[in-house]
């Protein structure tokens, strides 16, 4: 952790130009550019995706002019991590647009939903999270028992998020392709829609209802939102604890998160068409998601600072990148072929 001040009560100025920059593309992404479904093409996502990134760094330009240095290395750090892990999500949402048998042209619209849901919910956890951990430094608890705290200023939240991230790089590690066996009609997602709605067997365009027999009834494009949705939820498990590692200003782990998220869905049909490129990427998350716990457990006793944390991140996503065009999967290798 940085420091205490933080961006909402000392530049106010800078939550209106992210909430009306967000506003304004979600608008025109939805309302102008994509009002009608459509499969993207290569040269729009590649666009899109340099809009949203150069629009991330433009901000963080902003923070840095009127926040300072300090700010810019945390926005920085948080956004280029929660993109990296956001990456693996990715390869989820692939695996159920093909379970569901999801046309091209319906893909966009059923991500742009999902990340409807996803600013909510980072919003939810990403301020409840700042406030917990607030409270549980352990010099803190023991002030409230009159008793003198210790030398190292202990936070019990920080320490079980980093006991977590290594277990869940572990795990990460392991897992393997276990995620291509997936049912993913018997997920949370697919069975709250089907408890609330009756699903017919048949899409209707990009339509979440359809009229059959006089019965309104749900697509089971509904059900592939629901379980992005959940499924992107179970992701925020581990990217949210991740960048708190990173700084304990709320506002600047929303914006780096919302505009990371932003960006996603014209990264996804980049990673749809190249996933050839990223076979190995998931044992560098791993890696990532390990060292990250292990940083937010020393931190007490040992400081990492944002720039070293983001040379040791760059260099393990680009050492996974360059090992999956040196020793592609087989399977992939062929798709790509």
């Amino acid at each position: 952790m940085t420091n205490n001040h933080t961006i909402f009560s000392e530049h106010p100025g800078l939550i209106i130009v992210f909430g009306l920059a967000v506003l304004v593309m979600l608008l025109l992404d939805l309302g102008v550019f994509n009002k009608k479904s459509h499969e993207v093409s290569n040269k729009e996502a590649i666009t899109w995706s340099l809009v949203w990134i150069s629009l991330s760094m433009i901000f963080s330009g902003l923070i840095y002019n009127y926040a300072g240095a300090t700010k810019f290395y945390e926005f920085q750090s948080a956004y280029w991590i929660e993109k990296a892990l956001s990456v693996d999500n990715l390869f989820v949402f692939i695996l159920v647009f093909k379970f569901f048998d999801v046309v091209n042209a319906n893909k966009h619209k059923v991500l742009f939903w999902g990340i409807i849901g996803a600013l909510i919910l980072r919003a939810i956890f990403i301020f409840s999270g700042a406030y917990l951990i607030e409270l549980t430094y352990l010099n803190t608890i023991l002030e409230w028992f009159g008793t003198e705290g210790f030398k190292y200023n202990i936070n019990i939240i920080m320490t079980l998020f980093g006991l977590f991230l290594v277990y869940a790089g572990i795990k990460s590690w392991s897992a393997g392709d276990d995620d291509d066996d997936e049912d993913y009609n018997n997920t949370r997602g697919a069975k709250l829609i089907r408890r609330f709605f009756s699903v017919s067997d048949k899409y209707d365009g990009d339509k979440f209802f359809t009229i059959e027999n006089g019965k309104k009834l749900a697509t089971p494009l509904l059900v592939v939102v629901a379980v992005i949705e959940f499924t992107d939820l179970l992701f925020a498990v581990d990217s949210i604890p991740a960048i708190f590692a990173i700084s304990n200003d709320p506002f600047i782990l929303y914006t780096s998160n919302i505009f990371a998220i932003l960006g996603l869905r014209a990264l996804f049909f980049l990673l749809d068409n190249f996933i050839h490129l990223f076979s190995k990427l998931t044992y560098g998350l791993a890696f990532v998601l390990s060292f990250i716990g292990i940083k937010m457990i020393i931190s007490p006793f040992y400081h990492i600072e944002s720039v070293y944390s983001l040379m040791v991140i760059g260099g393990i996503l680009l050492l996974s990148v360059i090992a999956s065009v040196m020793f592609p999967n087989k399977e992939e290798e062929e798709q790509a072929n």
